[in-house]
């Protein structure tokens, strides 16, 4: 599933495309086509991502809602727009450029109070200039569970995925397994401009690196990562492989229905 900096990216894509233009909007696939009837023809206003949400925002206060989930993927491109092939389950359609969307988990039509409660769902995206991160803390503290399962918790930190919070607390040195409760707010503080940081290169990347200059290929003499998910990373997906830091094996195992991966000497459990 796309992590938070790919939504931010195609945010600031479809703002720059499509903003303050009176766009057509379809649905091939017929599963959109009571929407897209309803904003066919308005002006989108603006584009802009919460967590792993996209909104396209119209003229009439009309919200397009979108979350890809695990198989949603955009395409565009210049005019004229291809004859839809397969599963589109929108097309839209500007001044000068075409986008075509399949596979979402969700595409649809909300009112400013539906948009609102969805908001108030969500909780602090590191990537937004409003994001409190004393109220994701908040939730933190007060809480059992593992601070891994809580950093993937979307009422918490939206937009945090599981490259993210696998990548963030072994540069943290902190225990995935370490109860919420047991996070410090100097620690939380630490954790969150760290991953904001991270997720803000993600955004200028479109790729998630997070290892330190110190541990790239180059400087280590050793061969890139090769993985579908691109990157330079520290234990994501690195299982048996030696850590980049002290050369302990890297370990993964299950939490929160995830998989967790970390270097066991250097994120030690108390």
């Amino acid at each position: 599933m796309p992590e938070g900096h790919t939504i931010h990216r195609l945010a600031a894509r479809h703002r720059a495309l499509f903003a303050g233009q009176v766009v057509r909007v379809s649905s091939p696939q017929g599963r959109f086509a009571a929407g897209a009837a309803l904003l066919d023809g308005r002006a989108l206003v603006d584009a802009e991502a919460y967590g792993k949400h996209l909104l396209h925002h119209f003229d009439d206060e009309s919200t397009m809602h979108i979350h890809l989930g695990l198989y949603g993927k955009f395409a565009d491109g210049d005019l004229p727009a291809p004859a839809p092939v397969g599963q589109v389950r929108l097309a839209m359609s500007g001044a000068r450029h075409w986008l075509e969307l399949r596979g979402p988990t969700a595409c649809e039509v909300l009112d400013p109070v539906q948009v609102a409660a969805l908001r108030a769902r969500l909780g602090q995206d590191p990537l937004r200039d409003d994001a409190e991160p004393r109220l994701a803390y908040a939730r933190v503290v007060a809480s059992g569970k593992p601070v891994f399962a809580l950093l993937l918790d979307q009422t918490v930190v939206a937009g945090c995925g599981l490259i993210y919070a696998n990548e963030v607390l072994f540069r943290a040195g902190l225990a995935p397994t370490t109860p919420g409760r047991d996070v410090s707010v100097q620690c939380w503080a630490e954790l969150w401009d760290d991953l904001r940081a991270l997720m803000k290169e993600g955004v200028v990347r479109g790729r998630i690196d997070t290892v330190h200059t110190a541990h790239t290929p180059e400087a280590m003499r050793r061969a890139p990562r090769v993985d579908r998910h691109g990157g330079e990373v520290y234990v994501y997906r690195r299982t048996g492989q030696p850590c980049l830091v002290c050369g302990t094996a890297v370990t993964r195992g299950p939490m929160a229905g995830r998989n967790l991966y970390w270097c066991p000497v250097c994120q030690p459990s108390e």
